[in-house]
């Protein structure tokens, strides 16, 4: 006898064999129950409906106002242009001073030698925008500057008000604007040239979730709500946007949808728990003390943990995604297999995940603090004494609980998929059975035999 799923007697119209091809190579092979998809949407209705509560509730309606301090990114600023660059002597510049003592056993005083004696650029630059578009300024640049202009290059300029009218302007970057765009073009054109339906939709999701970073996650805490609460609830609304647009409004999603949630959840308790305990204070370098400085009631270690949430998604997703997709697979492959079969098959694929993942995070995070352990390495201080400083003690926290909550992911959401897939009832003596049926009528045996 010719199986359900390969019994081709009932003979939709042409636009219905298109649906069902697509929807078999995006989701389940088979629909779950009635049953159990009342059982999920009881789960996910009220987290969805409170995660909107809490959008609405904590929505901040824009960035809160403050006076400009000139200080590090908190400058105004304008695009710019090199239209000149001439070699002139530092000295006559007075590009640099040596010591008056005539000390140069110190860097600082061997510097200030080399700056005198060397060769400089003075560049003429004209400001491309704002009020003052088409006023020129010159800026020195000392042979040993990391930044060297170059005549036609893009830049961007600081705008001092209060300062004396000819220091007003000073370059302070490299517009990169161009190079920015174009990498970022590539990447949406790969996306959907390999994903095609699925990669457009990936790049709406990736929208959706900068959309919600930038108008309520950054903003709220701006305005001084608890960035815990802030970033569970942006986490929540990107995660649901993510992950439906991307892998469709279906059972296994859903499955992936609460793994993610648990797993959040854990990190939340446990970065929490470790972030006070360790009195990490979120705030180590110049950019988190000049947050602090403008806005005195932020909770920087409150904002360290929103951080710890909100980078763990990403990879948490992958993961629990991809669990959930070999549980499927697996019960299509084999439908007798109960739930712990379907469980100890999946956790092995599940543990080379782990490896992977948990390798990729820790590197990702060794890579951004890079320049920080060189310098640690080059100060030849002990391995206690690097990973005491509250600078790597943070990335120490932020990996460890990152990876925690990644490995918990993979077995709960391998025992939630397991535990969904082998209650439902809908595999080839259920309801594709069903649904079949009419394939063996007598009018389903003439059009397949006509």
């Amino acid at each position: 006898m010719t199986s359900p799923q390969s019994d081709p007697a009932p003979q939709p119209p042409q636009g219905h064999t298109h649906a069902h091809a697509h929807t078999h190579s995006h989701g389940p092979a088979a629909p779950v129950s009635r049953h159990l998809r009342k059982v999920i949407a009881a789960v996910l209705i009220p987290f969805a409906t409170a995660v909107v509560v809490g959008l609405i509730a904590f929505w901040p309606g824009g960035v809160p106002d403050h006076e400009r301090t000139g200080v590090g990114f908190d400058r105004q600023t304008q695009d710019g242009k090199v239209v000149q660059v001439v070699k002139v002597d530092c000295a006559d510049v007075n590009a640099a001073q040596v010591p008056p003592t005539g000390d140069t056993s110190t860097p600082s005083g061997r510097e200030a030698v080399t700056e005198q004696e060397g060769e400089c650029a003075k560049a003429t630059v004209e400001v491309t925008s704002g009020d003052d578009k088409g006023r020129r300024f010159v800026e020195v640049v000392q042979p040993d500057a990391p930044r060297q202009l170059k005549e036609g290059q893009g830049v961007v300029v600081a705008y001092a008000p209060d300062a004396p009218r000819d220091l007003q302007y000073s370059v302070i970057d490299v517009n990169r604007k161009i190079p920015m765009a174009l990498l970022a073009g590539i990447f949406a054109l790969a996306v959907v040239l390999v994903g095609r339906m699925r990669g457009v939709m990936a790049l709406v999701a990736l929208a959706v979730s900068f959309a919600v970073l930038t108008l309520f996650i950054l903003p709220a805490i701006l305005q001084g709500s608890n960035p815990l609460v802030v970033a569970v609830i942006g986490a929540s609304a990107i995660m649901l946007a993510a992950l439906y647009m991307c892998h469709g409004v279906t059972a296994r999603t859903s499955v992936a949808v609460i793994g993610t949630l648990i797993s959040l959840l854990l990190i939340g308790l446990l970065g929490s728990l470790f972030i006070g305990w360790a009195s990490l204070s979120g705030n180590t370098d110049d950019n988190t003390g000049l947050i602090k400085g403008l806005y005195p009631d932020i909770d920087m270690s409150g904002l360290l943990l929103a951080g710890v949430i909100i980078g763990s998604l990403g990879v948490l997703d992958d993961v629990t995604v991809t669990q959930t997709s070999a549980v499927w697979e697996l019960h299509q492959a084999d439908p007798e297999m109960g739930w712990k079969g379907l469980y100890r098959a999946g956790i092995r694929i599940g543990r080379d995940h782990i490896a992977s993942v948990v390798n990729t995070l820790v590197l990702a995070y060794a890579g951004a603090a890079l320049p920080l352990l060189l310098l640690f390495s080059i100060a030849q201080s002990s391995v206690g004494t690097v990973a005491n400083s509250e600078l790597v003690a943070e990335e120490i926290v932020r990996t460890l609980v990152g990876s925690i909550g990644l490995v918990a992911s993979v077995p709960v959401t391998t025992v939630l998929a397991a535990l969904v897939v082998s209650a439902d009832r809908t595999g080839p003596g259920g309801a594709q059975a069903a649904t079949a049926a009419p394939a063996r009528t007598g009018r389903g045996r003439r059009r397949k035999t006509g």
